[in-house]
């Protein structure tokens, strides 16, 4: 990996709100909140306790909130062997899949079995991670994903060494000319927001700055977009790819 701190062309830039930092008390109308705050994409952390130490939710969450928004509904799996529990994964109304590599034993089978449900499909590393482990995987994804904290709480501080893996991950989805979504997640604010999009990111994963308690919605969205925007990183329209589809 070589170093360096060139600055990506602009990718028109998705926020995409995670809810592991809502009110799970009003968990349904935060996500309709979120939606209509201009959210491309809801964010939903699945975790085992087992490939990370937290436990969160599980897919019956994710489906209880699936009438509150038409976005797509962004699932990262932080589990191991998520294939043991493919089926409840289905059903739970998510539309993209994001695996980890460091928890499939055949990650090429893991992912076909998304791609036959008709599911997207995105891969994740971890910090420690090298991210040349995705680059074999790239053609058949949509997203891939660099963890800028280490997984499984949220509320961490950015770990900007992590940019040197988004410019080259950057690199290489634009050397094989390939429509693969560049994903980062962990410590995502408006200033980390835009160093990201300067690496190359194009869609970011921010809990605790969106889902704030000293703000609203609304307003802690507008003060993302309206960062990125002045620092000359457009926020993608939302349009086409950003809505579920009804069928």
């Amino acid at each position: 990996m070589t170093s360096g701190q060139t600055h990506s062309p602009p990718h028109p830039v998705k926020i995409a709100p995670s809810v592991l930092a809502a009110d799970f008390g009003n968990l349904a109308e935060n996500v309709t909140a979120a939606h209509a705050a201009g959210a491309h994409y809801l964010h939903f952390d699945v975790m085992d306790a087992h490939f990370v130490p937290n436990l969160s939710f599980g897919p019956a969450v994710i489906h209880s909130v699936r009438h509150a928004s038409t976005r797509v509904f962004d699932v990262h799996l932080m589990v191991s062997e998520p294939l043991r529990h493919f089926d409840l994964f289905i059903g739970s109304s998510g539309d993209l899949f994001t695996l980890h590599v460091e928890a499939c034993a055949d990650i090429k089978g893991t992912i076909q079995a998304f791609r036959r449900a008709k599911k997207r499909v995105g891969l994740a590393i971890k910090p420690g991670t090298a991210v040349e482990t995705l680059f074999p995987y790239l053609p058949e994804l949509d997203l891939a994903l660099v963890m800028t904290v280490e997984p499984g709480w949220g509320g961490q501080s950015f770990m900007p060494e992590m940019l040197e893996k988004v410019r080259v991950l950057r690199r290489e989805i634009d050397r094989q000319g390939l429509d693969v979504r560049l994903q980062v997640d962990g410590g995502i604010n408006s200033e980390t927001a835009i160093e990201s999009a300067a690496a190359g990111a194009d869609v970011l994963v921010a809990g605790s700055s969106i889902f704030a308690q000293d703000r609203t919605i609304e307003e802690a969205m507008g003060r993302m977009t309206s960062a990125l925007a002045r620092s000359g990183y457009p926020v993608a329209p939302l349009a086409g790819e950003e809505q579920r589809a009804t069928t």
